[in-house]
């Protein structure tokens, strides 16, 4: 090889280092700016939660750099074809050993779309219950009634029946009482019913309801239902609770009085005196 070959060996080789270069950063700077898109893009709407927009964007900007890398390999006359086979072979590898992991993401990913419960949401689901405090790719966070921290895969939770009891507006609480036959029925009713109705944070649309809904023999079923609130059904229900539990209590026995000792008579004799 003389001197001429050399140089136009170097020539060529340099002309594709400074093209592999150019190729980069073009590639780089484009993936930047398709990730800052992807991002507004999702932002303008609303309705795409912060984490899978980033997780969007950066989908799309690895893809780009993906392309990049096997452009930039093609230009040094290395045959990508193989590598490509094997990069896929690979991936499948990957993908079977992560079945698990990949279906908690991708159930991640459904529930951040379509939002099925927010963070602060009472919810019961993959046999927990409790409040959402968080919402990853992989897992769901909730706090048991109890405050203990609960994280469930997203798989199981996608792919169980959803409670969620902060979905609405309004939630019913109901009281169910046993009393017997002989007591005063009729003024319990009233009773609860009033208290139920001097709540103000019981909703009027619709009333509360106070029913007899099963009589035996033996005692009588009493259901006060009414609606509320969800962070408030709870608390009222409690009070509730309390009210009717002071309206069962048997009154206390009269205080008996105290027995006063007879005084003793006083004689109406005289003394004799004796002489």
């Amino acid at each position: 090889m003389n001197l001429e070959e050399l140089g136009n060996l170097f020539v060529l080789y340099g002309l594709n280092v400074v093209y592999a270069l150019g190729l980069l950063v073009a590639g780089w700077w484009i993936a930047s700016v398709l990730e800052r898109m992807v991002l507004r893009a999702l932002a303008a709407t609303h309705r795409v939660d912060p984490t899978v927009a980033g997780f969007l964007a950066n989908l799309c900007r690895y893809g780009v750099l993906v392309f990049v890398g096997v452009a930039v390999l093609q230009r040094f006359g290395i045959q990508t074809t193989s590598i490509i086979a094997v990069l896929g072979a690979t991936s499948l590898a990957i993908g079977l050993a992560l079945q698990g992991t990949l279906t908690n993401l991708a159930a991640g990913v459904m529930l951040l779309l379509f939002r099925p419960f927010r963070v602060g949401d009472a919810v019961e689901v993959g046999g927990e219950s409790g409040t959402v405090k968080g919402l990853s790719l992989f897992t769901t966070e909730i706090a048991s009634g109890d405050n203990v921290q609960v994280l469930i895969p997203n798989g199981k939770v996608w792919g169980s029946p959803i409670v969620n009891k902060s979905a609405y507006d309004l939630r019913r609480f109901d009281l169910v009482v046993e009393v017997k036959p002989d007591s005063d029925v009729e003024g319990l009713l009233a009773r609860a019913k009033a208290f139920l109705e001097g709540d103000a944070r019981v909703k009027t649309q619709p009333g509360p309801s106070v029913a007899i809904t099963k009589m035996g023999f033996d005692r009588v079923e009493i259901t006060m239902s009414g609606w509320a609130a969800p962070s408030d059904a709870g608390a009222i229900k409690t009070a509730l609770t309390t009210h009717v539990r002071s309206l069962l209590r048997p009154a206390p026995p009269p205080a008996a009085e105290a027995e006063v000792p007879a005084r003793p008579k006083r004689s109406t004799a005289k003394a004799g005196v004796a002489v």
